[in-house]
């Protein structure tokens, strides 16, 4: 399926939008009236149209005034961390502008992208971009972290352009600067969160919560995505139930929610529609594995009863080891609540990267 929209108002614009949905394999919007070729979706209104597709495509592209594109976008915008790369070409082809989601979505690279395809100039407005400074949430992206709090972004930024080296707690140096002499240029690193100072723009950069003093303040909190959860739950376990249990299981560790990567179950509960609904509500995959491959991992609370019912010794501790791949480790043990038992284990790998256009 098509990733990018491309969309144009006129027949001058019509010509470029179908070169660039020939090459970035997207799809094509035009009025009505223009929609005469096999594969071109036509709309009789650009608002209208805007309202099923915005948030159906990772990327938008707009042959068009920016006037145009600015209004149509306009009622759907709702945050920089959840909105979808728009890029912007004039009709003559001479500029592509990125005109949202620059480093969160991945309009920068789109706007290049589009630039390359057509022969025009990129325009990119990003400050840190133009000043050579690192982009923190970009940094984020890439290397699989959460953003907890998107409106901190701009502390760090700000700090960045003004010339100040900003305070950086990365114990496992998930976005990968501990080496890069580049990156030590703006980033102080630190390995004791009491250096941390919740009064200047800090970076911390960890599954775990930040103490709360300092989440208060202008500490922009990324938490790799890299718990993976092992669910075994009764049949008929209701949503809220197993949300809540891997709710209370993390916040009693003070593991941060937004780093879960993924669920795991055996593959007998694949269809189970409260894990399923559990799954979509925290966007993440379930994914469900063979009892015969479960038995096989060593789990420390491996129940020879359970065994019996469902042919593996351990659901929550083996899907979660699994899920978690090689060099995983066990963090918190099965736990029984309910209806629901729930285990963590910690990957040394992003288990989930934030998709983009490009993905």
């Amino acid at each position: 399926m098509p990733v990018v929209a491309v969309y144009a108002v006129t027949r001058k614009g019509a010509r470029l939008s179908r070169r660039l949905a020939e090459a970035l394999d997207g799809e094509q919007f035009l009025p009505r009236r223009l929609a005469d070729e096999p594969g071109v979706r036509g709309f009789d209104s650009l608002p209208e149209c805007l309202a099923e597709t915005f948030n159906a495509f990772l990327g938008h592209i707009f042959v068009c005034a920016a006037g145009i594109a600015v209004r149509a976008i306009a009622p759907h915008l709702r945050s920089k961390a959840r909105d979808p790369a728009v890029v912007v070409l004039d009709e003559a082809g001479r500029f592509a502008v990125s005109l949202l989601s620059g480093h969160l979505g991945g309009a920068n690279d789109l706007a290049m992208t589009v630039a390359e395809a057509v022969g025009a100039t990129p325009v990119v407005t990003t400050a840190t971009d133009n000043a050579g400074v690192p982009a923190v949430d970009l940094l984020a992206r890439r290397r699989g972290l959460a953003v907890a709090d998107a409106s901190k972004i701009k502390h760090v930024s700000a700090a960045l352009l003004e010339g100040r080296r900003v305070t950086l707690f990365d114990p496992e140096d998930r976005l990968g600067a501990r080496d890069d002499p580049a990156m030590a240029e703006h980033f102080e690193h630190v390995s004791d969160p009491a250096l941390l100072d919740p009064d200047q723009p800090s970076v911390w950069a960890h599954w775990k919560q930040p103490p709360r003093a300092l989440n208060a303040g202008l500490l922009l909190a990324l938490h790799p995505r890299v718990l993976a959860v092992g669910v075994g739950c009764r049949r008929g376990a209701s949503k809220g139930e197993i949300l809540e249990a891997i709710e209370t299981t993390l916040r009693q560790r003070d593991y941060a929610l937004a780093g879960l990567g993924c669920l795991a179950s055996i593959d007998l509960k694949a269809h189970e529609p409260g894990l399923v609904a559990t799954a979509r509500e925290l966007h993440l995959q379930l994914r469900t594995f063979p009892a015969a491959e479960l038995d096989r991992m060593d789990a420390p609370s491996a129940s020879p009863r359970v065994k019996d019912k469902v042919g593996t010794a351990s659901v929550s501790e083996a899907s979660a080891l699994l899920a978690a791949g090689p060099g995983a480790r066990l963090l918190i043990p099965k736990r029984i609540m309910g209806n629901v038992t729930v285990a963590v284990a910690l990957s040394p790998q992003p288990l989930t990267v934030e998709k983009t256009w490009r993905d």
